[in-house]
């Protein structure tokens, strides 16, 4: 930005180690890290960046967790007042149709998809309880502050971040309240961002981290929370489905979480890798709802809460190098969940209390900065982690490649036998599955009712999203032409759907001037332009820390 101008005086902060991003992985790395020098008697400084205004905001999951991880860094969790309040009692899996299901007998769903020992949470609740041990650890956590460029030392070793500078308009010009970023130095950075973090995603290219990897790909996930009548509420049942609405090329799965006080959660994933430029997730979801599995617990129910974000899925086959010069990747930023149990709570905290290992190791004994600590790859992949996702390695690759009953059937048969079948690939990335719009079928959805289905608008509010709207646009173009030239002419501007926000918006149509208008104050930070874009010609770029939405229950 022109802001950024080398005469710009920026205050430098030095740490042992500063890890961007809250969520789970985040956490745990930095909890880990402390434990393990306080039980040595080291001193080792750690500060901790989430850019959301408080931990836990920007945190949104189904969820239900398995609460391994946990179990290994904070063993008397129950007595710290874990919100893990809701034991899964019940499993059910089905196949929808439009109008019914086929219910899988409890012998056919595969075992990672069994919950037994599982809790159902609120995942935000959850990673809000993590920062409250964090601090109690005496851990340096700084909300509202975003990482938004990567340092480097004259090596090209990672020397740490930069947060955005503030007080920046919408025409990059210094407003008066104007304060320059700040500057985290480090010995090592560990990024924590999430799904297709901004900077993991410059390290990957800069360092080539995924040269021996497969293409990632990802799924964007939706999820609301509602109150239902007691009579339609059981506490502890979990339901999982694929089939309807997912037709005709595209592939994900349904879920309902029954919580305890007649709170439900429900949403769906669908795999970014669909090839119609017409297909709109947003109303893929609200349609799922007026199926009867759903509708009959929703009926008479309040919705109470909306959220969607960006799920990296390519798991073990799309895993690259986790570590480079002064830094290490982990959580979701570096791809560790595992699709085939839609989790990555489990593994994204391992993968952060791993890191906290190698990074004390290297630390207390004196190891020198700016390193690559290749024995992290190596510990993390020979890990119960790692071998979980190498198990399931070829879960994704089958419903792309066969669909949902024949990718279902592979996948059955391959986890019984302990992940041994033949490993399957996809190296096509997802943003170059798109058909043009000539040669793709429009979608003709239906409108929301306003009991169970919903429009965009009254869903972003639910998210508490805000923005200030007058600084910089932080969904940037490469090419503006590129958005009309060949998103609106060749595949009808395909943002304005895969968006589950209304941020992209085309105007002027009805003069015969087409123009790509981009509403950032609605952006909920999913990330889904970033990755499903096919010119990849847009690119998320963090905003001011704090923006986005506020996740409660979530």
């Amino acid at each position: 930005m022109s802001d950024a101008a080398p005469e710009i005086q920026r205050e430098s902060m030095e740490y042992d180690v500063v890890i961007v991003g809250g969520g789970p992985a985040g956490m745990s790395a930095a909890i880990k890290l402390k434990q393990l020098a306080d039980a040595k008697g080291k001193e080792i400084t750690i500060c901790l960046l989430e850019k959301s205004a408080e931990v836990g905001a920007h945190i949104l999951s189904g969820a239900v967790i398995e609460p391994r991880a946990l179990n290994e860094l904070l063993p008397n969790w129950e007595e710290l007042g874990a919100p893990l309040k809701t034991p899964v009692k019940r499993d059910e899996l089905h196949m929808f149709n439009e109008s019914g299901s086929i219910k899988f007998p409890g012998l056919m769903i595969p075992p990672s998809m069994h919950n037994k020992g599982n809790y159902i949470v609120s995942l935000s609740n959850v990673v809000r309880w993590l920062g409250e041990q964090a601090e109690a650890l005496g851990i340096e956590i700084y909300p509202g502050f975003a990482a938004a460029e990567v340092l480097y030392h004259e090596d090209g070793s990672v020397k740490g971040v930069a947060t955005p500078n503030n007080g920046v308009d919408a025409e990059g010009k210094r407003k008066p309240s104007f304060e320059p970023g700040m500057e985290l130095h480090a010995k090592y950075t560990v990024f924590a961002e999430g799904s297709r973090g901004q900077l993991g995603r410059e390290l990957m290219a800069k360092f080539d981290l995924n040269q021996e990897a497969d293409a990632q790909h990802y799924g964007i996930g939706f999820k609301e929370l509602w109150e239902v009548k007691p009579e339609n509420h059981e506490p502890g049942k979990v339901v999982h489905g694929s089939g309807w609405p997912l037709t005709k090329g595209s592939t994900g799965g349904s879920f309902l979480y029954h919580l305890n006080d007649n709170m439900v959660t429900l949403g769906i994933i669908i795999d970014l890798n669909y090839s119609n430029p017409y297909l709109s997730p947003f109303d893929e979801f609200q349609r799922m709802k007026h199926h009867p599995q759903f509708a009959s617990v929703l009926e008479g129910g309040k919705r109470l809460g909306y959220g969607a974000r960006a799920i990296t899925k390519g798991g073990w086959n799309a895993l690259g190098k986790l570590s480079l010069p002064g830094a290490l990747l982990i959580g979701c930023d570096a791809g560790t969940l595992n699709f085939a149990k839609i989790k990555g709570t489990h593994t994204a905290m391992k993968s952060g209390m791993i890191a906290a290992e190698v990074l004390f190791e290297h630390l207390s004994n004196d190891g020198a900065a700016g390193q690559t600590l290749s024995q992290f790859d190596t510990a993390f992949r020979a890990s119960w982690a790692g071998k979980e996702l190498k198990k399931s390695r070829s879960f994704g690759p089958a419903l792309h490649k066969f669909g949902a009953w024949m990718g279902g059937t592979y996948n059955y048969i391959d986890q019984v036998l302990g992940g041994i079948l033949p490993t399957l690939r996809d190296n096509t990335p997802d943003h170059l599955q798109l058909k043009k719009a000539a040669d793709s079928e429009k979608i003709a959805y239906p409108k929301p009712d306003g009991k169970l289905s919903f429009d965009k608008p009254s869903s972003v509010f639910l998210s508490n999203t805000y923005h200030d709207e007058d600084i910089f646009c932080h969904l940037t173009l490469k090419d503006p032409k590129v958005a009309i030239e060949v998103n609106y002419n060749e595949y009808a501007s395909p943002e304005q759907r895969y968006c589950p926000a209304g941020v992209y918006e085309i105007i002027g149509e009805d003069v015969g001037e087409p123009k790509l208008q981009i509403n950032s104050q609605n952006c909920i930070h999913c990330k889904t332009c970033d990755i499903k874009d096919p010119t990849q010609n847009i690119v998320w770029i963090a905003p001011e820390g704090g923006g986005g939405p506020s996740y409660s229950n979530m």
